[in-house]
């Protein structure tokens, strides 16, 4: 008996999901034989590769390796398929994309019409969640291509920068203190008053370091999972918090209670980018699919200055993630 295709893509579920229950639902095979499975693979393999432990399963050092391996090999195996899919035609047949809750709310609804506009071929398909999962499952093969901010560093991903958004400075009407947007500098967002979106989200961790704050300081304070939360927390007044143009363009351009101020030069901004396995041969597809994400979002950043002019002509500093 030799190693299958199957034994790798079971033991790589199961090591992702640690838990044989979960690995056998995304697989949709029961638990026996998912275990059956990975008892056949250690045989094989000639060492264990798993410690089952009641409720959970832990990998052993040489599981590791060969998780990890394992999806090297399943990707491989994905990019192949991509490439006689090519043949078919650009950006066509299934296409998984991902993306960051922050961005996918806002700049999702205006891409679609015209990516199926573009490419009337394309299966598309949208999973929302936090960057690091996403990441973990582009690696993985299960997603084709994400929209995060920039920078990412991985070595197995290539990115591919699509437009700037600056954050903007939210606070409830006529809070005592405000100040005009030309003095509003980092120092001026008290910590004790910032609210954010909760722990894992990219935008979450950029906006501590532009305030240079330390995450101790805010991880009491109120959190939200959604920017639309955010707002009405702002708007109620539970504190202060940055919102991407983007964001602000839909959750605080009708809610009279919030105010929106721009930042004073060094003004903080996130680049939003397409992100792809460097092994896929899809290169040519993915510059395509950015072409048209980044148009779409280059028009919502107009919308929202057209709301909120510039206060000055000003070279914004990107804020790391």
């Amino acid at each position: 008996m030799m190693i299958t295709f199957r034994h790798l893509r079971y033991f790589e579920a199961l090591s992702r999901h640690r838990h044989f229950g979960r690995a056998a639902e995304e697989c949709s095979v029961t638990q026996p034989a998912l275990s059956m499975q990975m008892r056949e693979l250690e045989t094989l393999l000639g060492t264990p590769l798993i410690e089952r432990r009641r409720g959970d399963v832990q990998l052993t050092e040489v599981g590791h390796e060969v998780a990890r391996r394992a999806r090297d090999i399943l990707a491989t195996v994905l990019d192949l398929t991509e490439f006689t899919r090519r043949t078919s035609g650009p950006l066509s047949g299934p296409f998984v994309l991902g993306a960051e809750p922050s961005i996918a709310r806002y700049l999702i609804p205006d891409t679609l019409p015209q990516i199926k506009a573009g490419f009337p071929a394309l299966e598309l398909t949208l999973r929302e969640t936090m960057t690091g999962a996403l990441v973990g499952e582009l690696i993985a093969g299960r997603i084709d291509a994400i929209l995060v901010s920039l920078p990412l560093e991985h070595p197995d991903v290539e990115t591919l920068p699509l437009f700037d958004e600056h954050l903007l400075y939210v606070t409830p009407t006529q809070s005592p203190g405000d100040l005009p947007s030309h003095m509003l500098t980092p120092s001026l967002v008290a910590a004790d008053q910032l609210v954010l979106l909760e722990d894992g989200h990219s935008l979450r961790e950029q906006i501590l370091s532009y305030c240079n704050v330390p995450p101790a300081l805010v991880r009491q304070q109120n959190g939200a999972s959604n920017l639309s939360t955010l707002v009405q927390l702002i708007a109620n007044g539970y504190g202060v918090t940055l919102l991407p143009e983007m964001a602000a363009a839909v959750e605080a351009a009708e809610e009279s209670r919030v105010s929106l101020s721009r930042f004073r030069d060094p003004v903080p901004l996130r680049t939003i980018g397409l992100a792809w396995r460097r092994s896929s041969p899809r290169t040519s597809d993915f510059h395509a699919l950015g072409e048209i994400i980044g148009s779409a979002g280059h028009q919502l950043i107009e919308r929202c200055r057209r709301r909120l002019p510039l206060v000055e002509e000003i070279q914004p500093t990107r804020i790391a993630s």
